[in-house]
């Protein structure tokens, strides 16, 4: 169990003409992009984070919204700024007086026009690039008669769902391998939940990662290069810029003759590694050897594959056959080529940090690391080769482009899978829910989730949801406070009940989709959506519920 932060990219600033951040990256004005020597394209912001790649990959998606509500609009607006391919807005509702107090797509003007329709309108201004349709149709409708309508889309946006037609819906796109997220708000609290069999990320850009230098491992080309520099030298200027790598990777290897070929590992060791470093130093600025000693612990890491990595190349989906994605493919290359040529290692990334250097010395040294990289990657694009016409497939099905961005990030690789929310909703893993139930920081949480599949449960049974209507209000909150002891039953925690305040404010709510609540749900969907499309960044994992009274935002893995 975790908090839920935002990640890196923030979809609900797209189009904003002003100086805004993403997580921490400062995306600057027009004003200041114009003094700038990047190209100036339509999509020139986003294009920084998730790269041409990642825009064309958004380009050729088809997604489909089911309900244009709040929550539904704010999320779709996100992708339509954010230049999306196409979009297919589903909901069956004509536009009322209760929809011009909560979604801004929408005017006085629409009043009884189909609401699909005067959104579909509305989204197409913002990015006329954008192909807009509308079906003006209920969802449920859909999902129970015509399910193979779904197939045709990249992904599905889900809003306003109750929990059966998000089991069926689930069912449908799984079977059509297409992907679905699912988000909801509901007074002040609301959820977001990806489905999909499974989501290889290659450019998962975590925000800390140990740079891939081969300080203890230098191949040949390295350690020779190596060779020809002097740490002794007399020559104060050529000494305070040699790069910090050349220094460590000297000094590591004059630790390891001197200590039986081993490095340093105890605490003491460490120190005495770094005093080693600093007795090289021959005056007080010489930056170089400051940020050796800095850098010092990229000696001490662990070398190989991380267990992550190994996981991925251990899974059964690594054993190739005809069918395969791409992905697979890969990882199988992977695998063989660290078995063999990399002996252990994956493909070298090829870049190096900025350092103190001189401009001969830090370029030699880049056209080093990047020599080894195309190495690695010609060795590993030839492997993909033979392993593709070994199952019967085009040797060449997969681009260089893609296969060198596998390489450049193989040590990187993630691999989402997610439940069903049948098995979800049936078989919850119960000692995670009752932990959550008990502990004190994700209560309100676990309570919003569990009361917020009552409440659908609630409306199955009266054919209203709680608090609808005022007159019934005490009947509603005792009701509901049965309907979620009865669910609690249901998954296996008997005898744990929910705080009747929480219950209390469910009723409260009647069902209302607030604007701000759905602005702030559509913005995580749409953010997660936009790294399922990009397969870029690492999507959530369990299902997230925000949490309005407290302002908190958590996952739960069920």
């Amino acid at each position: 169990m975790e908090d839920y932060e935002p990640s890196q990219l923030s979809p609900y600033t797209y189009g904003c003409p002003k100086s805004f951040y993403v997580g921490h990256l400062f995306i600057p004005s027009t004003s200041l992009l114009e003094t700038m020597a990047e190209p100036k394209t339509k999509y020139d912001r986003q294009l920084r984070i998730w790269g041409e790649q990642g825009q064309a990959a958004l380009e050729k998606a088809s997604i489909c919204l089911l309900n244009c509500g709040p929550t539904g609009s704010e999320t779709i607006k996100n992708l339509v700024l954010g230049g999306i391919g196409s979009i297919t807005v589903v909901d069956g509702s004509k536009v009322e007086n209760g929809d011009l107090g909560n979604n801004f797509m929408v005017s006085e003007t629409s009043l009884g026009q189909p609401k699909a329709k005067c959104v579909c309108a509305f989204l197409q201004e913002l990015n006329d690039a954008v192909k807009a349709k509308f079906i003006e149709e209920h969802p449920v409708t859909l999902i129970e008669i015509n399910p193979s309508f779904f197939s045709q889309f990249t992904l599905v946006v889900a809003t306003q769902l109750v929990e059966e037609s998000m089991v069926k819906l689930d069912r449908i796109c799984r079977d059509a391998n297409v992907m679905l997220i699912f988000a909801r708000s509901y007074g002040l609290s609301g959820f977001v939940r990806i489905s999909v069999k499974e989501h290889a990320v290659i450019e998962s850009k975590p925000d800390h990662f140990l740079d891939d230098l081969r300080l203890i491992s230098p191949w040949p080309e390295l350690k020779k290069f190596t060779e020809k520099i002097d740490l002794d030298t007399s020559d104060t200027v050529v000494h305070k810029h040699i790069p910090y790598i050349l220094i460590l990777v000297k000094i590591a290897e004059e630790w390891a003759k001197s200590h039986g070929g081993r490095l340093p590992s105890s605490r003491e060791e460490k120190k005495e590694f770094k005093e080693l470093i600093k007795a090289k130093m021959v005056a007080t600025d010489e930056d170089n050897y400051k940020e050796a000693i800095e850098a010092s612990f990229k000696v001490f890491a662990s070398q190989g594959i991380s267990s992550d990595l190994k996981r991925i190349l251990d899974d059964p989906c690594a054993e190739v056959e005809s069918g395969a994605s791409d992905f697979w493919v890969m990882v199988a290359a992977l695998k063989e080529f660290i078995a063999n040529e990399g002996g252990g290692e994956a493909p070298l990334e090829g870049s190096i940090p900025d350092m103190t250097s001189s401009t001969e010395l830090y370029i030699n040294l880049q056209k080093h690391y990047q020599a080894k990289a195309e190495t690695d990657f010609l060795v590993v694009e030839q492997r993909v080769r033979n392993i593709l016409k070994k199952i019967g497939r085009d040797p060449y099905s997969i681009s260089k482009t893609v296969i060198k961005s596998f390489c450049k990030n193989a040590r990187k690789l993630t691999v989402c899978r997610y439940k069903l929310i049948e098995e979800e909703f049936n078989s919850p893993v119960l000692p995670e829910l009752q932990k959550y139930l008990t502990d004190e920081e994700y209560s309100v949480a676990v309570g919003f989730y569990i009361l917020l599949r009552a409440v659908d449960r609630f409306s199955a049974n009266y054919n209203t949801f709680p608090g609808q209507f005022d007159g019934a209000m005490d009947e509603d909150i005792s009701r509901l406070k049965t309907t979620a002891v009865s669910l609690l039953s249901d998954l296996g925690c008997n005898g744990s009940t929910l705080t009747e305040d929480l219950i209390n404010e469910m009723c409260r709510y009647g069902a209302a989709e607030l604007h701000a609540v759905a602005a702030y749900i559509g913005g995580v969907a749409s953010q997660e959506i936009i790294k399922l499309i990009t397969r870029q960044f690492v999507p959530m994992s369990g299902t997230f519920i925000f949490n309005g009274i407290d302002h908190k935002s958590q996952l739960l893995s069920l």
